[in-house]
């Protein structure tokens, strides 16, 4: 039997004693002294990092990802360089309003966030499993949020609270009838599709510049849950997702997604028939029809949570060469909002834990940022930490990223309304139409359900409104069922 190894405290001393305190004899106070209960209480009462405001909670995986169709006439991306090109990937899947704790069957967005480890760098597309958002500008996002979070009173999520939010915010309509609908709840994580949501910029070798939207569809099919299903699966196993996912990798069963994308012409964008860069929105497919990439295989499992999927940092604002943003509002804030969160969280050196560092870059990320809590490497040494510097430290590359777009007018706040589209149903009630009949009556039950339990006629009036100017029977059935649940309260 080979010699286990010797337990040390934090400065690696060895333990002689790891079932019983110091004291002061046999039946004495314990002591001060003993550095090592000490260390271990201080360090238990500090395991827990605060944890996200939104996507607390989550599921994580490695894999690979593996080009299939060649699309270098749309971007240089070297991720992208060649059909057969592999590269690393993780993938993060959360919901958006739970807490650390809540059930992971909620009715609720996921979260379908992608690392690809390039060697150009980390590229984060942080998207949902829904192709649009409940906003389409980064200003409101806090007040939405509190919204669906715990009220200062009750200390509970508050029907009052979401749907008064939502009837003072008809742009939401489109996504309550994606959240409402049969998608809401998915049966696995390994059976919904993800999206990068936002419209993003590629640019190709020649200069030229797209809008292109990411799509990952599920090689699984679709599978969800119902209200009643959901209500049962997370009664019994609050991490029902989590396990699917592990368990499924464990056994060899590697879920896989097909990348594909929408590629619009810059100069389509101006004259487009709504905003393309509004979120609440979806580009038809008959107008922009979807093209493959490449497939998405999750094939490892993280050998430890915390370290590798809680303390993951993903952020939209790592672009790499061929990509970047559009005038997109919702994404325009997330660039500055998730590394300012991970910052938070996590620490100032957060992007040098293993899951954040740059693994496809050779020798790793190269900077001058120093110091700051908890900076375990070698801190750069005695190398300069300033630059321009005379000692061959990292240096520019003087090439331009390229993926501008051009701006015009004066600054200031502005209502979006440019295109002959621009409302805030139009794309609600097109996908309540494209329901069966079943579909439909699901969708109403959901939604009835919910808003029957807001305790002011006013929100519930504004709320039915706009569904009704989505399409008039579907604010209409609405409006019935929702009178029918009150009556019988």
């Amino acid at each position: 039997m080979s010699q286990r190894p010797t337990l040390t405290t934090e400065a690696g001393a060895p333990v002689s004693d790891n079932q019983h305190s110091q004291t002061a004899g046999p039946n004495g106070p314990v002591l001060l002294q003993d550095h090592h209960l000490l260390e271990k209480l201080a360090r238990f009462n500090r395991e827990r990092i605060p944890e996200r405001v939104v996507h607390a909670v989550g599921s994580g995986a490695y894999g690979t990802f593996e080009v299939t169709q060649d699309l270098t006439r749309f971007t240089r991306m070297k991720v992208f360089s060649a059909p057969g090109k592999k590269t690393e990937a993780f993938l993060r899947f959360s919901t958006v309003a739970g807490s650390k704790g809540a059930p992971d069957t909620a009715r609720d967005p996921r979260g379908f966030a992608v690392r690809f480890y390039t060697e150009d760098g980390n590229w984060d597309l942080v998207g949902n499993n829904t192709p649009v958002f409940f906003l389409r500008d980064g200003i409101k996002f806090p007040d939405f949020i509190h919204s669906q979070k715990y009220d200062p009173y009750t200390n509970c999520q508050e029907p009052d609270n979401v749907w008064d939010f939502f009837s003072h915010s008809p742009e939401a309509t489109h996504q309550f009838t994606w959240l409402f609908g049969d998608r809401g709840i998915p049966a696995t994580l390994r059976h919904m599709d993800g999206f990068g949501s936002h419209t993003f910029q590629w640019m190709n070798a020649k200069g030229e510049r797209f809008w292109v939207k990411f799509h990952f569809k599920t090689d699984q099919g679709i599978r969800t849950l119902t209200t009643q299903e959901a209500e049962v699966v997370g009664g019994k196993d609050p991490q029902h997702h989590q396990r699917d996912l592990y368990q499924a990798i464990d056994r060899g069963e590697f879920p896989s997604w097909t990348l594909k994308v929408q590629v619009m012409p810059e100069a389509d964008a101006a004259n487009y028939r709504f905003n393309p860069f509004d979120l609440t929105k979806v580009w038809p497919h008959r107008d922009y029809p979807l093209m493959e990439v490449g497939k998405l295989t999750l094939n490892r499992n993280p050998e430890n949570f915390f370290a590798e999927v809680e303390q993951a940092a993903l952020d939209p604002a790592h672009f790499v060469p061929g990509i970047g943003p559009s005038p997109d509002r919702m994404l325009q804030a997330r660039l500055f909002a998730y590394g300012d969160a991970h910052r938070y969280r996590v620490g100032i050196n957060s992007t040098q834990l293993p899951v954040n560092s740059p693994k496809g870059v050779k020798g790793g990320a190269r900077n001058y940022g120093r110091d700051g809590a908890m900076r375990f490497d070698g801190n750069g040494g005695r190398g300069p930490n300033y630059e321009p510097n005379s000692f061959n430290g990292p240096a520019q590359t003087d090439e331009a990223p390229g993926t501008g777009y051009a701006v015009s007018g004066l600054t200031g706040t502005f209502v979006h309304g440019k295109h002959a589209e621009d409302t805030d149903f139009v794309q609600a009630g097109a996908l309540y139409r494209l329901m069966d009949e079943a579909a439909k009556a699901r969708l109403v039950e959901n939604i009835s359900g919910s808003l029957a339990q807001v305790s002011r006629e006013d929100i519930i009036t504004r709320a039915i409104a706009h569904f009704r100017a989505a399409d008039e029977e579907y604010g209409s059935r609405i409006a019935t069922a929702v009178q029918q649940k009150r009556r019988a309260r």
